[in-house]
């Protein structure tokens, strides 16, 4: 282990997984925020829980002198003790309003594993709301069957941004409009601030420090504790930031293949998550052949283990600039006069969305909808329909938002 490490934790452990879902909790002497970590939602994604348990482990002793809260959940338990990403469903892309109401109303007893999973978790995170005893910062880990890099991502809101920065790693803007359904949405949607933190390869030990290392830095940039009383969080600064030189400090989601099982996708050997593609170049292949790259980017999250639905992402630059152009425009309510622009209309069924005539407004739409914080919620061909995303509000940077109930 790195010297830069030595102060994150110990060797990794060999023995299986536990069943419990608290991995670790542990409350301040004094109120504040409570950071969760959630772990593990994808079973064959262990390093999260790993990382939970040592940190609430080493944090325990230093209740006394903390403010706020820690915990750490593990996702889907059943499918971690058989180091599968899912039984019978991906419990990462069903998080809607929707789906959840109907699991409420209709009961489990007859549903599949990924069912029984949802409601406990789902149970168990309530039960974090309400206990909390100030603004709840929820840091969603996982790790890629690809190697490379560490990245994150998050819901482009200004306090989702702030969280994430604490991390020096890469920021990925769009993946949430990409992915329908994940618990990252589900949990902005609701008032807690939200970051999925990807750590490395699955089963790579660096994957199990880089996740200790996130959290560590976010005890420490949240106030839980003293930074100068935490030198994990000095150390775990240091970790992260080794090998991010070369690599750009935020991009954009460009695109998302999906897959399905009777596609017999195969990704082609050797990809590595920001690795440069070219337009044209072959990337992978399915039953209908070659499969190649449909703009020149950098790859993400290829997919090397059977199940899946995403086979791999392209992602590009964006300059910083414009996260401090889209700061000033959010501050000054640039959203409130929006629907002035030609070919920008209210959406007649939400009170805070926005439809685009692409044929009208087709060198600005999306884009400078991004720019104040909306997200694409469907694409109708010649129109866009846009949301503005809730508690995307500059206070809350300083304070999250206090969570609403998730029932």
């Amino acid at each position: 282990m790195s010297s830069t490490a030595s102060h994150i934790h110990s060797d990794i452990d060999s023995g299986p997984l536990g069943a419990g879902r608290t991995l670790a909790r542990v409350s301040g002497a004094r109120p504040g925020p409570t950071l969760l970590c959630i772990a593990g939602v994808h079973g064959n994604e262990p390093a999260g829980v790993r990382a939970a348990r040592r940190v609430g482990e080493r944090l325990a002793p230093l209740a006394g002198a903390m403010r706020g809260d820690f915990v750490a959940l593990a996702g889907n338990c059943r499918a971690l003790a058989a180091r599968r990403r899912f039984m019978h469903r991906d419990l990462n892309r069903a998080w809607t309003d929707e789906r959840l109401d109907r699991l409420r109303t209709e009961g489990r007893l007859n549903g599949t594993i990924e069912d029984h999973e949802q409601v406990e978790l789902l149970d168990a995170i309530e039960d974090v709301v309400e206990a909390a005893r100030g603004p709840i910062y929820a840091l969603d880990l996982h790790t890629t069957s690809g190697s490379g890099g560490p990245f994150t991502t998050f819901g482009d809101t200004l306090p989702n941004r702030a969280f994430a920065s604490h991390i020096p790693v890469p920021m990925i803007l769009g993946l949430e409009e990409r992915v329908e359904g994940t618990l990252l949405a589900f949990l902005g949607r609701h008032g807690l601030v939200a970051v999925m933190f990807e750590t490395g390869q699955h089963e790579e030990p660096l994957a199990v420090e880089r996740a200790e290392a996130g959290i560590w830095v976010e005890i420490a940039a949240l106030g839980l504790l003293t930074e100068g009383g935490l030198p994990e969080a000095t150390a775990g600064r240091k970790l992260l930031r080794r090998g991010m030189e070369e690599l750009p400090n935020l991009m954009e989601m460009r695109y998302r293949h999906p897959v399905e099982p009777a596609d017999h996708f195969r990704m082609n050997p050797g990809w590595r998550n920001f690795q440069p593609v070219r337009a044209g170049q072959a990337v992978a292949r399915d039953a209908r052949g070659e499969i190649r790259a449909e703009e020149s980017g950098r790859i993400l999250m290829p997919l090397y283990q059977e199940q899946g639905e995403d086979g791999f992402f392209l992602v590009r630059e964006v300059a910083p600039t414009w996260l401090h152009i889209s700061f000033a425009l959010r501050c000054l309510g640039a959203d409130r006069v929006i629907h002035l622009l030609p070919g920008v209309g209210r959406d007649p069924d939400f009170p805070d969305g926005m439809v685009v005539d692409k044929r009208v407004a087709r060198w600005y739409a999306l884009q400078l909808f991004h720019l104040l914080g909306f997200r694409r919620e469907e694409d109708l061909g010649d129109r866009l329909v846009l949301r503005r995303r809730r508690f995307d509000d500059a206070r809350y940077t300083r304070c999250g938002p206090h969570p609403e109930p998730l029932k």
